[in-house]
């Protein structure tokens, strides 16, 4: 296929032709699918179905000897701190263990901040006018929303395959103002990729002109690879340890939880930080509740104990995953090679595909292929604010539909952000 930007007038008039006839033919199959949240599919659901099956004939005692049926063990029980440890490749003493939701542990650890200051504080987050936080792009959607939602002047930062721009960062943290920033270090959410090592260390020891800057390290996906072969699996190093190695030992709350692999939002959720950090949120979480459902965490311990059951576990799910993803790829791959129209990265984990559309086109492909009947993410929700400066991004979830759907959508796709490329290009002749 010859490049669109290469291709003559008439090229690009025949080309066009032939994709209307194919958005004439999708319109004719009253399609209905849905690509717009990387959420498990019902088989990957049903991989934990087992999960309270070991409550038969147990004694609901935990290694401690405490009764987790009753009050009590507000951090979390010994063996899902340990577990997460694990996980996290950090300190049991490090883990504190939530409900089924890390957002909501994030928005907690936010408020908080907003609310009290952190420990080494001199104010109130809430009392900083013009407040920033930095926001590495593209990036979560629902992590933007709970900044804005506070408050914060969201900056974006470039996202790179080996982590945010450190050179911009760097320069942007020397403003006082700057309090905090997201991060998603292990297959990130939506391009996939992961932060080498080389930038875990200048996050942890870069000089910042507020002594409380956080940085929010979500670790949703580091048990999420899709090839079991180590040298396709994602690695970051301890953040914890590093940031104490450079002599900034409260610069990360780390958070990660089991959402994606037993149930959705109904299973375990924890952050994990250095010990003032600990000590200082306990002194808020120990008003706010008594602690989290102990019922639930035992029930995960029992169903995988220790690191090495939940890489079994995670097998599972990516016998389910791999192929999907597989499919999406070599679709794209036949559709879109050549063009020049769209550009991608091969993800080897996590939970999205991250495609770039031709500049400017992102939010009419994405309304044509809803008129075709398939739904996408909103183009621009993977910046803050909504608004992508390229309007280019566009992330695809291929988690939940089945193959049958995937093919025909990702199709469906192909077509709409060839069609809107060649308008585009059409529009500068």
């Amino acid at each position: 296929m010859k490049a669109y930007t290469q291709m003559s007038a008439d090229e690009l008039r025949s080309e066009k032709e032939q994709l209307l006839k194919r958005v004439e033919e999708f319109k004719a199959m009253n399609l209905a699918l849905d690509m717009t949240r990387g959420k498990p599919s019902p088989d990957q659901l049903s991989l934990s179905n087992d999960l309270f099956e070991g409550f038969k004939d147990r004694s609901f005692l935990s290694v401690t000897g405490a009764d987790i049926r009753n009050y009590g063990i507000p951090d979390g029980i010994v063996e899902a701190r340990q577990l997460f440890a694990e996980v996290l490749d950090t300190k049991m003493e490090n883990v504190y263990i939530g409900n089924g939701s890390s957002l909501n542990l994030m928005f907690d650890a936010l408020m908080r901040a907003y609310v009290f200051g952190e420990h080494d504080s001199e104010k109130p987050w809430g009392q900083i006018e013009g407040r920033k936080w930095l926001c590495p792009v593209p990036g979560y959607d629902r992590h933007f929303k709970v900044t804005e939602t506070l408050g914060f002047e969201l900056i974006c930062v470039p996202l790179k395959e080996d982590g945010p721009d450190m050179d911009i960062v760097e320069e942007l943290v020397k403003d006082p103002k700057v309090l905090g920033m997201w991060s998603v270090p292990c297959y990130t959410n939506p391009d996939g990729y992961v932060y080498s090592e080389e930038v875990c260390r200048r996050l942890a020891s870069m000089k910042t002109a507020a002594k409380d800057f956080r940085i929010y390290w979500d670790n949703a996906y580091i048990v999420h690879h899709l090839y079991e072969e180590p040298e396709k699996q994602g690695h970051i190093p301890d953040i914890l340890r590093l940031c104490e190695e450079a002599g900034n030992p409260s610069r990360v709350y780390e958070f990660a939880s089991t959402s994606k692999i037993t149930f959705a939002g109904a299973g375990l959720s924890c952050f994990a930080t250095n010990e003032e950090n600990y000590a200082y949120a306990k002194k808020i979480t120990s008003v706010q509740t008594i602690g989290a459902n102990k019922i639930n965490q035992y029930a995960h311990i029992l169903y995988m104990p220790d690191l090495k059951s939940m890489q079994e576990h995670m097998k599972k799910h990516a016998a389910f995953l791999r192929p999907k993803f597989e499919k999406t790829l070599e679709i794209m791959d036949k559709e879109l090679n050549g063009t020049e129209a769209v550009h991608w990265h091969k993800p080897n984990g996590g939970y999205f595909i991250s495609a770039y559309v031709y500049p400017g086109t992102a939010k009419a492909t994405v309304a044509l292929c809803k008129e075709l009947g398939v739904a996408f993410t909103p183009a621009g929700a993977t910046y803050p604010y909504g608004k992508d400066p390229d309007d280019s991004n566009i992330r695809i979830a291929p988690s939940f539909p089945c193959i049958a759907d995937i093919e025909k959508a990702v199709e469906v796709f192909c077509v709409c952000a060839k069609l809107t490329a060649i308008e585009k290009i059409q529009e500068a002749l």
